[in-house]
């Protein structure tokens, strides 16, 4: 790192700090301004927040480094982004008919108090446990690699750079709430789309251009059916990413995600009205579409340059595992070190550390809600508004506290976790988007029936996680065939499985409700489809207009050309 880059890191630390001190004046009285930011924000800020908060450890490492590992496979979760209109466009009327807070609040609404308790519940230990940190894992990893620091003050630059990045964000988090989050996106979301469109241009020009990255990615065969790096679509009988399998599996990991995970509707119940709302939405599927050419592009470049290197016997370009392997994950952070100059450098470290922290933010504020709301205010009602926002702080402190205990367990097994990491949403998504999807296009479908469809979606789910852990370990005796249990909760290919996964949920949801008393037209006015009244629907159909079907077109254009560009 030059002189250069560290002025350009304090001048964004700077203007940081300045949007942070401007958010913090401002007042904060209960759990609407601190939670929802006011409820007052723009398209602008809502798309922006919407995609600064995905963009975390998940694309700096792992989507870069699948990219160097497996070609575009894995391009299927990143262009499913297009859900996110469906967000806008279907469920945002729903969500804020309902005027709650957080999702497992809009259950309780729709179904019963105890479908709020299992979603919340389910939510706050999947956050920490899973996204905080692999978030402040990643982060730790990727600061040590860029800055190439191995030790500052007799201490591993890892743990400086991990909970330097966590009580950092913690800091603006807890101060500045929602607000905090919002608008600190609105300024490190174009630093990061600049930074990562630098990697992506001169490391094309460092290659030789993108033909020459498609001759050397497709002439890499990835299965017996041979399909190569490049091919989306690859053959039913691909052991890691049939086709079939890859466009189920991503679409219900997609819905759960982008429609129903509080993580990201917050972002969409922060806004003005519907039309702020559900133009946040569009613009953040434009910038949806990004991901794919700012992080697993690179990852395919980091890979042909590594293939060259080797071709032309010198050292490779990417670093190797004690394994004799390939460290993929190290390609965006490698082709940061090794081809950035001065100053572009320190603008990247900034776009990595705008991703890190609007992500962090974004889970810390989420997370705080979701205790706030939906369990402590449950059982205080009458909470004083102002106590609340102080009980959001004190809920984010501890989720801070707990993301930094985890970091030692993350360390150790962080290789296998991150692995892991898609397998646990696979099974989260199932039984949360099959309660969603009952509730609100299924005027019969009871409190019962959602319960269940959630609590049968986490029994499988966890039932699923076991078996792999204990498969994964076990001594299997050769020639033995493996058990009907070994077959679908171990052997079977985890995409298909979270597909019939949804199928089980769905059911489960449809008999029991059938089973049971239908529910009033009272208590679901307005939040299923088919039972909203002529006064709601006047007022969702005034929020859009001929330009926001446009736009929302041309963006399932742009996937669908995608598609048929990579098949």
């Amino acid at each position: 790192m030059a002189l250069l880059d560290w002025i350009v890191i304090a001048i964004f630390a700077a203007a940081l700090v300045g949007v942070i001190v401007w958010v913090m004046k401002q007042k904060q009285n209960n759990a609407a301004d601190y939670f929802l930011g006011g409820k007052d924000a723009t398209w602008i800020a809502i798309g922006a927040s919407i995609f600064a908060s995905n963009i975390g450890s998940e694309h700096l490492i792992g989507l870069a480094g699948s990219g160097a590992s497996s070609g575009m496979a894995m391009a299927h979760w990143e262009i499913q982004g297009w859900m996110i209109l469906l967000l806008g466009w279907v469920f945002v009327p729903f969500y804020s008919r309902s005027m709650v807070y957080t999702m497992p609040e809009f259950l309780e609404r729709r179904f019963n108090p105890q479908s709020r308790t299992i979603l919340a519940t389910i939510s706050l230990i999947s956050y920490v446990l899973t996204k905080v940190a692999v978030t402040v894992y990643a982060g730790g990893l990727v600061f040590q690699q860029v800055f190439g620091i191995e030790e500052l003050w007799g201490i591993d630059f890892f743990w400086i750079a991990a909970i330097g990045l966590v009580l950092l964000t913690a800091l603006y988090t807890i101060f500045g709430g929602m607000k905090s989050v919002l608008y600190t996106s609105v300024l490190q979301t174009p630093i990061l789309l600049l930074g990562s469109l630098i990697i992506l241009v001169l490391g094309l020009k460092e290659l030789g251009g993108w033909d020459e990255m498609m001759r050397i990615c497709s002439g890499v065969k990835v299965n017996e059916y041979g399909d190569s790096m490049v091919n989306l679509i690859r053959n039913n009988g691909d052991p890691q990413y049939p086709w079939l399998g890859a466009l189920v599996g991503s679409a219900v990991i997609g819905f759960w995600y982008w429609c129903t995970d509080q993580f990201i509707v917050q972002r969409v119940l922060s806004g003005k009205d519907e039309k702020e709302a559900r133009r946040g939405t569009i613009f953040g599927a434009y910038l949806k579409l990004l991901p794919v050419f700012l992080f697993l592009i690179p990852g395919m470049i980091a890979f042909a340059l590594h293939q060259n290197a080797i071709d032309a016997g010198t050292e490779g370009f990417l670093p190797m595992l004690s394994n004799g392997n390939v460290n993929s994950d190290a390609a965006f952070p490698t082709l940061v070190a090794k081809l950035l100059p001065a100053g572009v450098k320190g603008l990247i470290v900034c776009g990595i550390l705008a991703a890190l922290m609007s992500s962090l933010a974004s889970l810390f504020n989420s997370s705080a809600a979701l205790f706030t709301i939906d369990f402590y205010q449950r059982y205080r009602p009458d909470t004083d508004p102002k106590k609340l926002v102080r009980i959001g702080q004190a809920a984010t402190v501890v989720i801070v506290i707990l993301g930094i205990l985890w970091i030692p367990v993350m360390r150790s097994v962080g290789d296998v976790l991150y692995l892991y990491l898609q397998d646990v949403q696979s099974v989260l998504a199932p039984g949360i988007a099959a309660a969603f999807l009952i509730g609100i296009l299924w005027k019969r479908a009871t409190a019962m029936g959602g319960m269940w469809a959630l609590l049968s979606g986490l029994i499988i789910g966890l039932t699923r996680l076991g078996a792999k852990v204990y498969y994964s370990n076990a001594v299997i005796i050769p020639g033995t065939d493996p058990s009907m249990f070994q077959y679908l909760f171990y052997d079977c290919n985890w995409l298909f499985f979270c597909g019939w996964m949804l199928v089980f949920c769905l059911a489960v949801g449809v008999i029991v409700s059938l089973c049971t008393k239908a529910p009033s037209e009272e208590k679901i006015q307005g939040l299923v489809f088919g039972t909203a009244t002529p006064e709601q629907i006047a007022v969702t159909r005034a929020s859009w207009n001929v330009w926001d079907v446009v736009n929302t077109v041309i963006i399932l254009g742009i996937t669908v050309a995608f598609y048929i560009y990579f098949w």
